[in-house]
């Protein structure tokens, strides 16, 4: 048996299911030329293979095709962040639906908890996830220990790890007590424990570690164990700030 054709369909009704905007606004962006598919200035009435075709709405990428899924989960403590665990520990895939099959973007060790994203789109998550891309991960930190001003002045010229130097985006203290202090640290790479590295290299080991954004991405309502998809228009934000990072003008 041959192959089945891709199935397409009209432009404006891709883009409408999409949620960006309705068929008739759709229509309307594609007359004045702000739609671009494949590489191309889209036309009026144009048919698309939503699975195959890269779309473009001012310049910045759409999402289309109707098999892709975007969650953001509420990591709580003790649940790691793979798809599964030879030591019977709960995977992050459990606390999200089955099918389709998604993956973390990233990681948050076991004892950390906070934000993090899974998705069956491998182009997205290679855009989180890369450093070059510009996405920072911000991060309360609570510390052992009350660091000075010029201790806080260190930690953002950063500290020299066994693997390289780290050096966060930005550093600040948001609250302090009797020997400890809450920091909040802003970090443009991921790698395997910086921030608990980092904090216990500068003489301050972290008690508890909290993801609370990625990137511009911020969700205070979900509660641990909680998901919810991401609005195409937040997608469509991961996109833009990479443009941006790396300068463009979308417009």
């Amino acid at each position: 048996m041959s192959p089945r054709p891709p199935r397409a369909e009209r432009l404006q009704k891709v883009i409408a299911r999409s949620g960006l905007a309705s068929r008739r606004v759709a229509d309307s962006m594609i007359q004045d030329g702000r739609v671009i598919v494949d590489g191309q200035t889209a036309i009026p009435g144009q048919r698309v293979d939503p699975v195959r075709a890269e779309v473009l709405v001012d310049r910045v990428p759409l999402p289309v095709d109707p098999g892709l899924v975007y969650y953001l989960l509420h990591k709580p403590l003790g649940v790691i962040s793979t798809t599964d665990d030879p030591h019977g520990r709960t995977p992050v895939v459990d606390l999200v639906p089955p099918l389709p099959k998604v993956y973390p973007v990233g990681r948050l060790d076991a004892d950390s908890t906070g934000l993090l994203l899974l998705t069956n789109d491998g182009s997205f998550a290679n855009l989180i996830a890369h450093p070059s891309s510009g996405i920072t991960k911000t991060y309360e930190v609570l510390v052992r220990g009350n660091p000075s001003r010029a201790d806080l002045s260190r930690l953002r010229h950063g500290v020299e790890l066994a693997d390289g130097p780290a050096v966060p985006v930005a550093v600040r203290r948001i609250g302090a007590a009797t020997g400890r202090s809450h920091l909040e640290l802003t970090m443009a790479e991921g790698r395997n424990r910086e921030v608990r590295r980092l904090c216990a290299a500068a003489g301050y080991p972290v008690i508890r570690l909290h993801r609370v954004a990625i990137g511009a991405l911020r969700d205070r309502a979900l509660k641990p164990g909680e998901w919810r998809n991401l609005e195409v228009t937040e997608v469509r934000a991961f996109h833009r700030a990479r443009k941006v990072h790396h300068g463009g003008t979308p417009r």
